[in-house]
């Protein structure tokens, strides 16, 4: 059955304008093609996940996991997008607040807080992206927790 080229719903092989839209549909079969797949349609929940953990910039795959319709009632997927945004504020947290306290002080070593809370974070990214590559449901001490809330208040 053909596909309205101008929305995607289906109309009859002898119908010349969209029931849907009046769009006015081809006089060939082959011009009308299926709708386009949805977005992220391919990809899987784990891969998506995983996504949402890449270093500086998980954050993007973060929001197209909340604002897609394909991963509304996943919710693991949603932790994980959730939790991977948690962690991205902790770092813009650790650069534009915590490190420049520590410029005000004359102590030598005053970058190494700062770059500890930075390689903390990294190294949380890091261990969550192997931890859903192998499928395992892992939950951060703080930022988990805040994440399972966010999840819980969605649903309702």
């Amino acid at each position: 059955m053909p596909y309205c080229p101008q929305c995607g719903s289906q109309v009859g092989a002898a119908d010349q304008f969209c029931a849907r839209c009046g769009g006015r549909q081809p006089t060939t079969a082959t011009a009308a093609s299926p709708p386009p797949p949805p977005f992220a349609g391919g990809i899987s929940n784990r891969n998506a996940a995983m996504l949402c953990y890449i270093p500086w910039v998980g954050w993007v795959a973060a929001i197209v996991v909340l604002a897609s319709e394909r991963f509304r009632h996943e919710s693991e997927v949603r932790f994980h997008a959730f939790q991977g945004l948690y962690l991205f504020v902790a770092w813009l947290l650790v650069e534009w607040v915590i490190s420049p306290l520590f410029w005000w002080d004359n102590f030598p070593l005053h970058r190494l807080f700062p770059d500890a809370l930075h390689l903390v974070i990294l190294i949380a990214w890091i261990l969550m992206i192997i931890k859903v590559s192998q499928g395992e449901n892992y939950r951060l001490p703080i930022i988990g927790e805040l994440a399972d809330r966010s999840v819980s208040e969605q649903r309702t």
